[in-house]
């Protein structure tokens, strides 16, 4: 399986992890141990990479990251996504 621009793994056919439907987005993740929601874009657009704690507050990675999360939130974004967390390093 190969990694998309986020290191994230492409999703097959096969492969389409958890998605849900709320509040006129669709959620997904690769699979139930994780607690983020990554958010489908509602159109094609670049720049943006949305995920969800709860499937009500929407943060953009690139505005968001790690300003407007709880330290709690920072948390488990690092330990999820380190190789994304990396690239806004926090102290």
């Amino acid at each position: 399986m190969s990694n998309d621009l986020f290191g994230q793994p492409k999703k097959n056919e096969e492969d389409l992890g958890i998605w849900v439907s709320e509040n006129g987005h669709d959620f997904y993740k690769e699979d139930s141990s994780k607690i983020i929601w990554q958010v489908e874009p509602v159109e094609d657009t670049l720049g943006e990479h949305l995920f969800s704690f709860d499937k009500k507050t929407i943060f953009n990675f690139f505005q968001d990251y790690p300003e407007k999360l709880t330290k709690e939130q920072v948390e488990i974004f690092k330990k999820e996504y380190p190789d994304l967390a990396k690239l806004k390093s926090t102290k």
